[in-house]
């Protein structure tokens, strides 16, 4: 479903989604290269931030065949193997997206906490290890996902209320129990995105300790300087998906407009804004972004 009972308006939403799309890709595509070009951030802070410019493409454009569908071409329909698969995608790179937060967390710490050790903790192989237990608990939480859907028989409405397929969202249209998908799902929400929120949390109670314990006023005001960027991309993630649960819930009153935005500004919203927060926030790469601009308008 594109716009609810204002079809004729999707064209509308084509122009700013495709503009969000493109910002993803480029605001994205303009930290990895950074990361890659400069030697000097070459630091296990970027490595993760590579990991989660990935994943932030990845999750965006999970949506995008569907999205184009209907507010570009018009054509709201999906073969139910398309709508499984895109399904997996989205909730298993939201689950990756969660557990890149927790590493980045975890690298702040020890950052703060161990200084002098910070490189040697945090090598390239740690790190790369990291990388691969994030993306196999993504994987092996998700995967059951589409066999409990595919076991489902449909035969009511085939409408969905989003413009791509969810779980929470497919499993409404069966024509049967869906007691066991119900407590799947709220198991995965539960000792994934909600176990990874108390670990950030935790996370952070420790930096704080930390940082009050250091002599230096400015010294502690410099180290938790450092984590604004990752508390941002934190809040991105974590409001607007707090936001669709809520709105799932208990805003069955609510419009379907409502319910419209908020399911695009989950998925949409945080790889957008992840690259601008941390381009603002983080001294180097904004120095180097603004290098770069500044050889070519001098070449011109």
């Amino acid at each position: 479903m594109g716009i609810p009972g204002m079809p004729d308006k999707n064209p509308w939403m084509a122009f700013p989604l495709g503009f969000l799309y493109i910002l993803t890709l480029l605001g994205n595509a303009a930290i990895l290269a950074v990361i890659k070009v400069d030697h000097n951030l070459r630091e296990p802070m970027y490595y993760f931030l590579s990991i989660l410019a990935v994943t932030d493409v990845s999750l965006s454009m999970s949506t995008l065949p569907s999205m184009l569908s209907i507010f570009w071409f018009n054509t709201s329909e999906i073969s139910f193997d398309a709508c499984i698969a895109q399904m997996f995608f989205i909730h298993g790179f939201g689950v990756a997206e969660s557990g890149v937060l927790v590493s980045m967390a975890f690298d702040r710490f020890v950052a703060i906490r161990e200084p002098l050790h910070y490189a040697s903790i945090l090598t390239h192989s740690i790190i790369g290890k990291i990388g691969i237990a994030v993306l196999t608990r993504a994987v092996c939480v998700v995967f059951p996902v589409p066999f409990l859907i595919k076991r489902l028989p449909f035969c009511r409405s085939n409408v969905l209320s989003h413009s791509y397929c969810l779980h929470q969202d497919a499993m409404r249209l069966a024509c049967a129990s869906t007691r066991i998908n119900s407590l799947y799902g709220l198991i995965i929400v539960i000792f994934t995105l909600g176990l990874d929120a108390l670990i950030i949390l935790f996370s952070y109670v420790l930096i704080l300790k930390t940082v009050l314990g250091i002599a230096s006023r400015d010294e502690g005001l410099k180290a938790l300087n450092t984590c604004l960027s990752h508390i941002c991309a934190v809040l991105l993630f974590y409001v607007p998906l707090i936001g669709i649960t809520m709105t799932h819930r208990f805003g069955k009153h609510l419009s379907p407009v409502v319910h419209m935005l908020m399911a695009n500004i989950y998925l949409l919203l945080p790889p957008v804004l992840n690259p601008i927060v941390y381009s603002v926030k983080t001294k180097q790469i904004r120095r180097r972004i603004i290098h770069v601009f500044q050889r070519r308008k001098n070449r011109i």
